[in-house]
């Protein structure tokens, strides 16, 4: 997160794989995918990693900052 934008965008990784979203901006973000996971808020210069179980598409927001979207799609 930099820039108020998820960075890339649209990431694919497979499953087991762990993603780690790290803030770079000077407030906080969430990373909210509904019924799929969720963040909570990661302060300034914090990170918050996620290892899906399950495959799909999953859109998810900052719930603080509801422009910046990102998916991730495990396969």
């Amino acid at each position: 997160m930099e820039g108020m934008q998820f960075t890339p965008a649209d990431l694919t990784v497979k499953r087991g794989d762990t993603v780690v979203w790290v803030n770079k901006d000077l407030f906080p973000h969430t990373a909210t995918a509904s019924g799929a996971f969720d963040s909570k808020s990661i302060a300034e210069g914090a990170s918050w990693q996620f290892t899906p179980a399950t495959t799909g598409v999953f859109p998810y927001t900052c719930t603080f900052h509801p422009t910046m979207k990102g998916t991730l799609r495990v396969e």
